[in-house]
């Protein structure tokens, strides 16, 4: 069966984080497709700055940022809306983990309204917007903090996190993969979120529309460990029938109402 034209792009974007270059000679042998497809596909990449275009083939990207506040003015509407939906899914006296990104950052001030809240975060900006919320309790991580994502990750993280079982996970993403999987840029992340989504009882993906684009490095997890999507807008058709095939509900601003689950497991 012959990949389609997101499958392509994801496999060639892993290739390339993976070898740091690829060839289009290459890669049509892989993808079984002509040189001329290849070239298209690299083009399409690169015109979203998915890679850098290099005579015969592509490499990684220069110079991408991915610190909290680069990522914190990227769709920012998007994110709100994103925000907006997950919080429906929170119920007053609920156990969650929320990750450090900036989309879950949004669901902060919508927080605030709920009562009786465990909140487990590795984020410092997320304690001090949360802090002195009435009634709301905040479960910090601890760990090596990194200045530029305003987060705490390694040993330290990741056993405290340990101990904590039956919460609902929020976690964003800095790249999707139908392949791949759930995907961070830096393995840190990947590994703590990794561990977030195990001890859950229920793990919820919150991605803006360009997720859906490209995967990232380092994999979180894979799909069967997701239980619902919450997006902007509508996925590609693609999408939306790889999501279906998992049995992964898909919420958006079109779709029906999102309902959160009853009690705190």
């Amino acid at each position: 069966m012959s990949l389609t034209t997101q499958q392509r792009w994801d496999r060639i974007l892993s290739k390339v984080y993976e070898r740091g270059h690829v060839t289009v000679k290459d890669m049509a042998g892989e993808l079984a497709v002509s040189e001329a497809t290849v070239r298209r596909d690299l083009r399409s990449l690169a015109d979203t700055n998915r890679i850098e275009l290099v005579y015969g083939g592509a490499t990684l990207p220069r110079n991408v940022d991915y610190s909290f506040g680069s990522k914190s003015v990227r769709n920012v509407e998007a994110k709100r809306v994103i925000g907006s939906l997950a919080i429906k899914l929170i119920n007053d006296g609920d156990q969650i983990f929320v990750d450090s990104g900036t989309t879950c950052f949004e669901l902060a001030p919508l927080l605030k309204r709920k009562r009786g809240l465990s909140v487990i975060v590795n984020s410092v900006r997320l304690v001090g917007e949360l802090n002195g919320t009435p009634g709301l309790s905040i479960i910090t991580l601890g760990g090596q903090y990194r200045s530029d994502r305003m987060d705490t990750i390694g040993p330290l993280a990741t056993s405290t996190l340990d101990q904590l079982r039956g919460y609902k996970a929020f976690l964003g993403a800095d790249g999707l993969s139908m392949e791949f999987g759930v995907t961070a840029a830096d393995i840190e992340s990947a590994h703590l979120y990794r561990m977030a989504v195990r001890n859950a009882r229920e793990s919820i993906l919150l991605v803006d529309h360009a997720k859906f684009l490209s995967p990232s490095l380092f994999k979180i997890v894979e799909w069967d460990a997701i239980s619902r999507v919450i997006t902007d807008s509508e996925p590609p058709a693609p999408w939306r029938e790889f999501l279906d095939s998992h049995g992964i509900e898909t919420i958006h601003p079109s779709s029906g109402p999102a309902e959160a689950e009853s009690g705190n497991g």
